[in-house]
Protein backbone atom coordinates (compact mmCIF):
# COMPACT_ATOMS: atom_id res chain seq x y z
CA UNK A 1 0.00 0.00 0.00
CA UNK A 2 1.18 3.46 -0.84
CA UNK A 3 1.53 5.77 2.11
CA UNK A 4 -0.73 8.78 1.91
CA UNK A 5 -0.55 10.20 5.45
CA UNK A 6 2.06 12.83 6.28
CA UNK A 7 3.74 13.54 9.61
CA UNK A 8 1.35 16.26 10.78
CA UNK A 9 -1.69 14.22 9.74
CA UNK A 10 -0.26 11.19 11.54
CA UNK A 11 0.28 13.13 14.77
CA UNK A 12 -3.24 14.61 14.60
CA UNK A 13 -4.76 11.16 14.09
CA UNK A 14 -2.93 9.78 17.12
CA UNK A 15 -4.05 12.69 19.31
CA UNK A 16 -7.68 12.44 18.14
CA UNK A 17 -7.64 8.66 18.58
CA UNK A 18 -6.34 8.89 22.14
CA UNK A 19 -8.90 11.57 23.01
CA UNK A 20 -11.73 9.43 21.62
CA UNK A 21 -10.53 6.38 23.54
CA UNK A 22 -10.30 8.34 26.80
CA UNK A 23 -13.75 9.88 26.26
CA UNK A 24 -15.15 6.45 25.47
CA UNK A 25 -13.72 5.03 28.67
CA UNK A 26 -15.02 7.95 30.74
CA UNK A 27 -18.54 7.73 29.33
CA UNK A 28 -18.74 3.97 28.78
CA UNK A 29 -19.59 4.51 25.11
CA UNK A 30 -18.39 3.20 21.77
CA UNK A 31 -16.18 6.24 21.20
CA UNK A 32 -13.29 4.17 22.48
CA UNK A 33 -13.70 1.68 19.66
CA UNK A 34 -14.05 4.44 17.09
CA UNK A 35 -10.82 5.99 18.43
CA UNK A 36 -8.90 2.91 17.34
CA UNK A 37 -9.47 3.71 13.66
CA UNK A 38 -7.40 6.91 13.43
CA UNK A 39 -4.61 5.34 15.48
CA UNK A 40 -4.42 2.27 13.22
CA UNK A 41 -4.42 4.37 10.05
CA UNK A 42 -1.70 6.59 11.53
CA UNK A 43 0.56 3.65 12.27
CA UNK A 44 -0.11 2.04 8.90
CA UNK A 45 0.58 5.34 7.15
CA UNK A 46 -2.30 4.91 4.77
CA UNK A 47 -5.96 5.89 4.86
CA UNK A 48 -8.44 3.99 2.68
CA UNK A 49 -10.71 7.06 2.46
CA UNK A 50 -7.79 9.18 1.23
CA UNK A 51 -7.14 6.53 -1.43
CA UNK A 52 -10.76 6.69 -2.62
CA UNK A 53 -10.68 10.49 -2.69
CA UNK A 54 -7.22 10.53 -4.31
CA UNK A 55 -5.80 12.60 -1.41
CA UNK A 56 -2.25 12.59 -0.12
CA UNK A 57 -0.89 14.57 2.85
CA UNK A 58 2.70 13.37 2.47
CA UNK A 59 4.80 16.47 1.85
CA UNK A 60 8.13 14.69 1.78
CA UNK A 61 9.01 12.35 -1.06
CA UNK A 62 10.82 10.16 1.50
CA UNK A 63 7.60 9.51 3.44
CA UNK A 64 5.95 7.47 0.71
Amino acid sequence: MTKNIGKVDKAARIVVGVILIVLGMMTNSLLGLIGIIPIVTAFLGTCPLYTLLNMNTCNDKFES
